[in-house]
C-alpha cells in the first residue's frame, strides 16, 4: 500500500489517495474511516471487498464508495496478483483519527490512515 498524494506529500487539504497491490491470498484488515468516504477502484485482477461483513466481487475496471463508519476488508482470493487506487475524503481531524482498525490480522497489508 502506497499513499501518492496526502496532506504530507501534496499539501492536499480535501483528502488523500494512493494505490495497493494485493499478491493471491492477501487482504487488507478491517478497519472503518469515521471522517471519511471511500472510493476504490480496481485496475488489476480481482478481490473481494467485505463491507459489514457481506462480500461484494469486484474485477478490473469496478468501482465501490464504501461509505464513512463502514467497516471493510479487501481481500485478494484469487491466482493473480491485484491492483487498486484508492481516495478517502474528507480528512479526520488528525491522522491518528482517520482509520480504525477492528481486526489485528497477522500477515494482512496495513491499510492508511486518513487524516491532516
Amino acid at each position: 500500500m502506497r499513499v501518492l498524494l496526502s496532506p504530507k506529500t501534496v499539501g492536499s487539504t480535501s483528502g488523500f489517495m494512493g494505490v495497493a497491490n494485493l499478491e493471491p491470498g492477501e487482504s487488507i484488515s478491517e478497519h472503518y474511516h469515521p471522517y471519511s468516504e471511500e472510493f476504490l477502484y480496481v485496475t488489476r485482477g480481482s478481490i473481494i471487498a467485505r463491507l459489514d461483513g457481506n462480500p461484494i466481487s469486484l474485477s478490473a475496471g469496478e468501482a465501490l464508495l464504501v461509505p464513512k463508519n463502514t467497516r471493510h476488508r479487501l481481500e485478494n482470493p484469487g491466482t493473480e496478483p491485484a491492483s487498486l487506487v484508492f481516495q478517502l475524503a474528507p480528512l479526520a481531524p488528525r491522522p491518528e483519527l482517520g482509520h480504525v482498525d477492528t481486526e489485528p490480522y497477522p500477515g494482512s497489508v496495513q491499510a492508511a490512515g486518513g487524516g491532516r
